[in-house]
C-alpha cells in the first residue's frame, strides 16, 4: 500500500517544463529538505546523498513518451561503516 501520492498531469510549454526540470534538479543538487513548487501547491521532500534511477523513452501511437524516476527510501539511513571499522568488527569476530 502507498503512504502518499502525489500525481499532477497537466499541459505544459517547453519553457514551463524546462523550468520545472530546473527547479528538479536544484532540488536534488541541493539535498537534505527540498521543496519543489508545482502549479498551485508546494511539495515537500527530504532528498538523500544517494538514489536511483530508471529512465525509460517509449515511441508508439504517433507519441513519445519519456520517464524518469528517482527512488530512494523513506527513513534515513546512517552512513555505512568505513573499510577500517568494518575491518576490524570483522577482525574482533575471528579472534
Amino acid at each position: 500500500m502507498t503512504d502518499l501520492k502525489f500525481e499532477q498531469k497537466r499541459s505544459l510549454s517547453r519553457f514551463e517544463a524546462a523550468d520545472q526540470l530546473s527547479a528538479l534538479a536544484a532540488a536534488l543538487r541541493h539535498g537534505g529538505n527540498a521543496e519543489l513548487e508545482l502549479g498551485p501547491g508546494t511539495l515537500s521532500l527530504r532528498i538523500p546523498g544517494e538514489l536511483r534511477t530508471e529512465i525509460e523513452v517509449e515511441v508508439g501511437d504517433g507519441q513519445i513518451e519519456l520517464e524518469i524516476e528517482f527512488k530512494w527510501p523513506t527513513a534515513q539511513t546512517g552512513a555505512p561503516p568505513s573499510r577500517t571499522e568494518a575491518g576490524t568488527e570483522a577482525g574482533r569476530d575471528e579472534a
